[in-house]
Formats: structure tokens, C-alpha cells, sequence
């Protein structure tokens, strides 16, 4: 009889007693947490009802004058990712990234008057002050935001629960309430004079959605959007395209030992037996659990389990998105109308506004809510991903700029909205030397992302980020204060999709986080 080596008897107990993790989702928090997870010794599978991963952050391809080029189809640059993520998963050794240390140029509607947001707080506060007459204190609102964001980034290294308390521990009672608290409308105020000022530092509060700025709890928002590390809070671009982040992190977790189910459509999860059943090239199987993380909207894993209370529960929240993009494509690269002397800013991301004071502001973001038009006119946000692209050695065929705006109702789809599509292009194409150059696009609206992404209601963050639905109460756990990531009362299911904290984006913090408060069990 043969004598087996200790050693391999020793793998052999620790395979048997490997817990069983299944991931449902494979879009960046679920492969974040699959990563995460299978480097700490669990045997984990990832259930994905598409034949491809990378939920939201995914290519797509347009046909230009007859050529293939590939393109963003849903996330489209890399801002929210924390630095220790990006390395710990690999990812920095497998994808080339690139953010614009040029300043971010902003338009009130004029393409010849542009100011200049640098990334250097005196040259910013003394050109707010010279083109926007503002008469406040940049520098404090930049000191105290690195305040908060420093706080902010101190809970995702460390997976804590967030907390007013533990704000008020690390920031005082006077920022807790101004940051965290407070409306973003009574910060604004606080810090600055200008409208102008008031409504670019303001605007990612609807980031998510049409969250009120006078709303307690809004203003945590604007430093939320500013806490990626990568590049210091700033935004940025990845070589050949947003979707190598999730190619690659897939990649790394098959040679990980992950197993990853693509194709495969979830019929039910029995909850007391701890099975999942499934249907796989057209053949019903089952797979056992141990525990499960679900990377997927909110709503989701209540309609699988079979939970009519908690769904009904979970359908009266706050879901509504605005967001819309249009990707158009030039033959030629973009000429800049706006330029200087030492440069021609073609990698700057650029801002053009169509309101002047943060009433037109509030009104446009709540009247789209309401539904009342398909699109009211705020702000154009502007990615020069081609001009990125070539920052980093990818020459295409075709530039590419990128228009992300807001203030959409929930409607129609892009296929319907030809003139408000044509309306949004006209008005940028005002700002550049070449338009005749613009030779194809791409547009989707909230149903769209609905529909494309099952982005409930379109939002991007599925959850908005409203007061009842933010920072300490972005949980759907039945007893956060235990483990935020919980799903619901399940002992053994856990939810890090982009409806937990601290929100979506190509992050992969809830993946992260719940990982972590995971193993802390």
C-alpha cells in the first residue's frame, strides 16, 4: 500500500475544506471580490448570464466608412479605482493607463472664453478670480475636500463600516457636518461667491442621478467622486479601451484558479438547501454554495431567491438616472477652437454649461426626475479618448470624443431622440475648427443602460445617491452596523454591486470591502 506524503495529505484536508463562493455578476466588483477571494484560499465561481464579462465596462464596435472600430460601450474612463486595488489584483502590470495633467477647461456656452481648472490650488483660485469674479476661498474648499477624501479613502483601505461617528472622529464636528451632513447647496455657499464657481465644483452631486443639491447629505457627493487615488482624484483613460480593466482582471483570475460560467441564466436559488440551479447550453444543473456575493443590481438576487417581501421592499427606493452618452467618431483628429500659445489642451477633459446660476441648475436636474421633457440642457462632459489614445501610443483609425450628459427622462431610448441627438452634436460642434470631420455616432439614454446594462431605471450607480441612500445608509443589510455588505438577512449572502457603498463606476471598492468585512467573520 502506498504511503501518501503529509504534505500532500495536508492539501488534500485544506481542499476538502475549501468553502464554495459562487459570484453572481462579472462586471469590476464582482471580479474584484473573485480576485480577492481566491488569493485567500476559497474556491470561488463566477455565474455570468452573458457571454462576456465585464458588465458595464465592456466594448463594443461601430462600422466607420467601412472599417471595424472598437469603442466604450458603457463605462468609459477609469477615476474611482483606489491605487491598492489596481496593484493588489495585478491589474497594474497588464493595462497602460494615462490622465490629462493638462488643466480641465470649462465653457459657459461661449467657444472662444474658456476657463482654465488647474490642478494647482493657487493658479486655480487666482484664475477663478480673474474669469469668474469669484471672491471666495479656493484654497480652503480644496483643503478641507482633501480632508474628507483622505477619510473617505481611509475607510475603503481599511473596509469600516462608514459612520457619522466615525466622520466626527476623524474630521471634527464642524466638516462632518458641512461634508457629510450638510447639502451641497449650504456648502457651495459656504466656500464660494460666483455661480460659475459654485456650479462646476457642484456638479457631480447628479452624478449618479437627479439628487437634489439641497438635500441633507448631497454634499458628500462632490468629494465621494474625487476619491479615486489612481490618479489622485483625478480621471483618466486605459490603453486601447475602458474594457481591458475587466479583459485583463478576468484573465488574472482564471490563472487564479477562478472558474468562470459564462452563458449561464439563474433560475432559482433555494436558500435552506444552499443550491443554486441554472441553465447552461440549454441543460437545468445545480451548484452547491457555501456563500454567495452578488455583484449585480439590488434588486436581483431578492427576485432569484424567491423574496416577494424584500423585492416590493426594495422597489419603493430611490432608482431614477439622467445619464446619457453619445460617442462620436472624426475622421481627423479634433481641432480645439479654445487653445493657447503653450498649448492646445487635446487631452483635457472639457465642461460646456448651459445654465449660469445653481437655480437653472437644480430646476433642469429635478424637471428631468419629473419626466416633464426627454432632455433639458445643463452640462456636456467631454472625454477626448482618442486624443488620450494617442497619448499612449494607440493610433486608430478614427478620433473619438466622448459627450456625457445629464438631465434625461426615463422614456426612450437613443434610436428614438434622432433630434435631441443631433441638438447635443450641434451644440458641441460649435467649440471645434473641423466639424465637416465628424463622420458617425453613438447615443444611449437611461433606458438604454436599462436595457443594455439592467441598470435599474438607467441609473449608473443603480441606487441613487440620495440622502436616505448614501455614505452610512447605502446598505441593504438588515443590520449594517454588523456587516454592511450583508444582503438583507441572509447569514451567508453577501451584495457588492455599484448600489453599495460607496457607489459604481470601473472602482471595484464594494468588491473589495465586502471581501473584507467577509473574512472578518
Amino acid at each position: 500500500m502506498e504511503i501518501i506524503p503529509l504534505s500532500l495529505w495536508k492539501t488534500f484536508q485544506w481542499s476538502i475544506n475549501m468553502k464554495n463562493i459562487v459570484v453572481i455578476g462579472s462586471g469590476i466588483n464582482g471580479l474584484v471580490a473573485a480576485n480577492y477571494l481566491a488569493k485567500n484560499n476559497f474556491h470561488v465561481t463566477i455565474i455570468e448570464k452573458k457571454d462576456t464579462v465585464g458588465g458595464a465596462c465592456v466594448k463594443d464596435t461601430a462600422v466607420i466608412n467601412g472599417k471595424d472600430i472598437n469603442y466604450a460601450h458603457g463605462a468609459t474612463v477609469l477615476g474611482m479605482m483606489q491605487k491598492f486595488v489596481f496593484e493588489e489584483t495585478g491589474l497594474n502590470n497588464h493595462v497602460k493607463t494615462y490622465f490629462p495633467k493638462e488643466p480641465k477647461i470649462v465653457y459657459f456656452n461661449d467657444p472662444e472664453n474658456a476657463t482654465r481648472i488647474f490642478q494647482d490650488t493657487n493658479d486655480l483660485s487666482s484664475e477663478l478670480e480673474v474669469k469668474w469674479n469669484e471672491k471666495g476661498d479656493v484654497r480652503a474648499f480644496r483643503d478641507d475636500e482633501n480632508k474628507v477624501i483622505e477619510y473617505l479613502q481611509t475607510i475603503y483601505r481599511n473596509a469600516l463600516i462608514p459612520s457619522i461617528e466615525s466622520a466626527r472622529e476623524f474630521l471634527g464636528d464642524y466638516l462632518t457636518k458641512l461634508w457629510v451632513e450638510g447639502s451641497a447647496y449650504d456648502l457651495l455657499n459656504h466656500y464660494f461667491t460666483s455661480e460659475k464657481t459654485k456650479l462646476y465644483m457642484g456638479m457631480t452631486v447628479i452624478e449618479s442621478g437627479p439628487t437634489s443639491l439641497y438635500e441633507q447629505g448631497s454634499a458628500i457627493n462632490i468629494p465621494l467622486m474625487d476619491s479615486g487615488s489612481i490618479f489622485n482624484g483625478y480621471w483618466g483613460f486605459v490603453k486601447e479601451g475602458i474594457w481591458k480593466i475587466t479583459e485583463k482582471l478576468s484573465k488574472i483570475n482564471l490563472d487564479a484558479g477562478v472558474d468562470l460560467m459564462l452563458s449561464t441564466q439563474i433560475k432559482q436559488i433555494d436558500t435552506t438547501k444552499n443550491k443554486i440551479y441554472y441553465v447552461k447550453d440549454e441543460n437545468e444543473k445545480e451548484l452547491s454554495y457555501d456563500y454567495i456575493f452578488f455583484a449585480t443590481d439590488p434588486i436581483t438576487p431578492s427576485k432569484i431567491m424567491g423574496d416577494k417581501p424584500l423585492t416590493e421592499a426594495l422597489e419603493k427606493k430611490d432608482w431614477i438616472g439622467s445619464s446619457g452618452k453619445i460617442t462620436l467618431f472624426f475622421k481627423n483628429p479634433v481641432k480645439w477652437k479654445y487653445t493657447d500659445k503653450n498649448n492646445n489642451y487635446d487631452t483635457s477633459f472639457r465642461f460646456i454649461f448651459f445654465n449660469e446660476t445653481l437655480k437653472e441648475f437644480e430646476k433642469g436636474s429635478q424637471d428631468s426626475k419629473k419626466g416633464f421633457k426627454d432632455y433639458i440642457p445643463g452640462y456636456i462632459q467631454i472625454y477626448p479618448e482618442g486624443a488620450a489614445q494617442r497619448k499612449m501610443g494607440n493610433i486608430e483609425d478614427f478620433d473619438k470624443i466622448i459627450l456625457f450628459t445629464k438631465n434625461f427622462s426615463f422614456e426612450n431610448k437613443g434610436e428614438d431622440l434622432d433630434e435631441i441627438k443631433n441638438n447635443i452634436i450641434s451644440s458641441f460642434l460649435n467649440f471645434i475648427e473641423n466639424p465637416e470631420d465628424l463622420i458617425g455616432s453613438k447615443f444611449i439614454t437611461p433606458k438604454d443602460l436599462s436595457e443594455i446594462f439592467l441598470f435599474p431605471k438607467g441609473n449608473i450607480d443603480h441606487l441613487s445617491l440620495s440622502t436616505n441612500q448614501n455614505f452610512d445608509k447605502r446598505s441593504l443589510s438588515s443590520n449594517p452596523h454588523d456587516n454592511f455588505y450583508k444582503y438583507s438577512d441572509y447569514s451567508n449572502i453577501f451584495y457588492c454591486g455599484a448600489g453599495s457603498f460607496p457607489c459604481g463606476s470601473v472602482a471595484g471598492t464594494p468588491g473589495y470591502m465586502s471581501y473584507k468585512q467577509f473574512l472578518k467573520e
